[in-house]
């Protein structure tokens, strides 16, 4: 039987984040990134710090269970539920939303938040992030971070397998 976890004010859907982004103040500037977040590593929390630092709030898409599948990540991928990811991610202090989407990409979820400012990590060139349009015709930006090395959800499954 999987445990149950505690409620977070931080976890939001799609139609539960709508009437909130409405309220939010025009001059607060919000951060959007999305990922699968596994296994949370230093990589993943320098990230998410960084990318928090861009702007006042930080609004996380997080890759549901099939669409983590769909990505071809592995037969055994993810390991961690999407619940149980979601509520690692929203225990952070750099992470203000969480939201858990279903779709292959985030560019739905990214057309929904209308985000100031779209990052994510330096393995994606800026001209390939998914949404980059929708955020700079917003008159938004987009951002690839440099990562942090030696780190990877994947590198990380096979030390631990051995």
């Amino acid at each position: 039987m999987t445990p149950m976890l505690p409620p977070n004010p931080k976890l939001f859907t799609v139609d539960t984040f709508a009437p909130l982004r409405e309220q939010l103040p025009e001059q607060r500037r919000l951060v959007f990134t999305n990922g699968c977040f596994d296994i949370l590593h230093p990589g993943h929390v320098d990230l998410l710090t960084r990318a928090r630092a861009l702007g006042d709030a930080l609004v996380l898409g997080l890759n549901s269970d099939d669409s983590v599948r769909r990505l071809n990540k592995g037969p055994e991928r993810p390991l961690n539920r999407q619940e149980e990811r979601a509520f690692v991610l929203a225990g952070l202090t750099c992470v203000d939303y969480v939201i858990i989407f279903d779709e292959d990409t985030p560019l739905e979820l990214i057309r929904a938040v209308r985000p100031h400012v779209l990052v994510k990590g330096g393995d994606w060139p800026v001209e390939s992030i998914v949404g980059r349009d929708v955020v700079q015709a917003l008159g938004g930006e987009v951002c690839s971070l440099p990562l942090l090395s030696g780190y990877s959800t994947t590198g990380l499954v096979r030390r631990i397998r051995g």
